[in-house]
């Protein structure tokens, strides 16, 4: 088992924000302790951040609910949040992958970032493992989301610059 450390908290920001949320009612339990934990360190790291959280059936209708998000609302970045546990047949992995690529081609396609903590896992104590207690990958999705915010919201104050100066 590999134990990779947490990512670097951001520093406190005060920049209103909006990151919203797409999670899975699927194994809603364990969906809930992530999705409690990534709202937390969201509201630690940015007090005044608005977090819309919209629930769908499974990991499978996160991708469509994030493309419809993009299309229609402003965000500064996106976060997904599921969980599937593999069982007897391919199907864990089959909606693992489909929805890790469905939401890497939405990322880059529209430019908005978007943080993939649908996990996978062999069975449920890992599942718990990662969204209980210590490991919990809320915390994580949660200081990835911020820190690409705020990333991308740098570089367009660059290039918005670049733009006024060769305008001026």
């Amino acid at each position: 088992m590999s134990s990779n450390p947490l990512a670097p908290k951001p520093r406190s920001i005060g920049s209103r924000r909006t990151i919203s949320i797409v999670a899975s009612l699927y194994n809603e339990e364990l969906v809930n302790s992530l999705l409690n934990s990534t709202i937390e360190e969201l509201r630690r790291i940015m007090p005044t951040i608005t977090v819309p959280v919209y629930r769908v059936p499974g990991a499978f209708e996160i991708p469509v609910c994030a493309k419809h998000l993009i299309e229609n609302n402003p965000n500064d970045a996106l976060i997904a949040l599921g969980v599937i546990i593999k069982g007897e047949t391919d199907h864990a992995d089959l909606v693992g992958t489909t929805v890790t690529t469905s939401l890497q081609n939405l990322a880059l396609a529209n430019n908005v970032p978007i943080i993939h903590e649908v996990l996978l896992t062999e069975n449920r104590e890992q599942a718990i493992e990662r969204c209980q207690g210590d490991k919990n990958r809320g915390k994580e999705a949660a200081r990835s989301a911020v820190t690409m915010a705020e990333l991308f919201s740098s570089m367009n104050a660059i290039k918005d610059r670049k733009k006024s100066n060769s305008n001026g």
